[in-house]
């Protein structure tokens, strides 16, 4: 399968963002989707994930209550929708899809391009 993010940009801290993911091919029902982030310098770092068909879904301690992660199964789609983003949300955001429900960058093989999402205060 092939990803492709898109939907980064420049924010203000405070502000909401809608990234988006979109698949090439339908995600097996098992399949995991998720998004990680990489800041300048940093490694890269769980953000959050959900499961193609049961909606289960895990967050990290510092997106939980800000940030949302949902599926539109009609249209391949996965997003996260991003809200009250402050300065340390600026990164490069990352989807990728694995059979694991795991936060570990390992687990996913693959891997869409990345959006920038840069959050100015």
């Amino acid at each position: 399968v092939q990803l492709q993010a898109s939907g980064g940009g420049l924010v203000q801290v405070g502000d909401s963002l809608r990234l988006s993911c979109a698949a090439s091919t339908r995600p097996y029902s098992s399949a995991v989707l998720a998004w990680f982030r990489q800041a300048p310098g940093k490694e890269r770092e769980f953000v959050a994930l959900i499961r193609w068909s049961r909606d289960s879904r895990t967050y990290s301690d510092s997106v939980k209550g800000r940030f949302t992660i949902s599926v539109d199964k009609a249209r391949n789609m996965v997003y996260l929708d991003t809200n009250s983003v402050k300065p340390e949300d600026t990164a490069v955001y990352y989807c990728a899809s694995g059979s694991r429900f795991s936060s570990s960058k390992n687990d996913y093989n693959y891997w869409g391009q990345g959006t920038q999402v840069t959050v100015s205060s």
